[in-house]
């Protein structure tokens, strides 16, 4: 009977051991996102209070109030409006009178040339996170940096529709698929190594 191969049986158990470790990690994040879910449903219902200066995920959902005193730039993206028409949702970055940096979601328009005319002042809305944000890899390697908080107003700037409020239910929730998938690469490769043992072995 032919030797075992050492380093090749080592680099399949490392790669083994790491599947399951990033298997494990998502059921974590699962329980994790579940909870986030809850808080955020509860949110809905809180009473409308000012903007604070430290925003932790706690406030996702809530209604909350700000000034705008400076409007930055704007960017666009695909929204859905109260009506549920959907077209272009229009975001300005905004400054607080003390410097704080916040989003602002003005509402949609049809027309993606269209440029709403909207100089700042007192916003109320629903506090949510402005799209994009950081990736599965920057979690994981600790590098993550917050997603800028937005306000989805509720009144829509001039031209615009206002956007539908965000939902909890919009938030993503594949853990547990993204657990089962490194489980699966997990026992599949021990499958493969066997079967290779076995014919390496004849």
């Amino acid at each position: 009977m032919k030797r075992l191969p050492i380093l090749s049986t080592l680099i399949v158990l490392l790669a083994v051991a790491a599947m399951v470790a990033l298997g494990l990690w998502q059921l974590q994040r699962r329980a994790e996102k579940a909870a986030l879910i809850a808080h955020a449903s509860a949110n809905l219902d809180r009473p409308v209070q000012p903007l604070p200066s430290r925003i932790t995920d706690d406030l996702l959902f809530a209604r909350v109030t700000a000034t705008c005193a400076r409007v930055g730039d704007w960017t666009m993206g695909a929204g859905r409006a109260v009506d549920d028409s959907s077209g272009y949702r229009h975001i300005a970055s905004c400054t607080g009178p003390t410097g704080q940096v916040f989003r602002v979601d003005l509402g949609v328009a049809a027309d993606p040339k269209l440029r709403p005319l909207w100089s700042g002042g007192a916003v109320a809305g629903t506090l949510s996170h402005a799209p994009g944000g950081p990736t599965l890899l920057d979690r994981m390697t600790g590098r993550a940096t917050p997603p800028a908080p937005m306000i989805v107003s509720d009144t829509p700037a001039p031209g615009l529709k206002a956007s539908r409020r965000p939902d909890p239910a919009s938030l993503p929730d594949n853990h547990l698929a993204y657990a089962i998938q490194w489980f699966a690469f997990a026992l599949a490769a021990v499958i493969i190594y066997l079967l290779a043992l076995r014919r390496r072995s004849r």
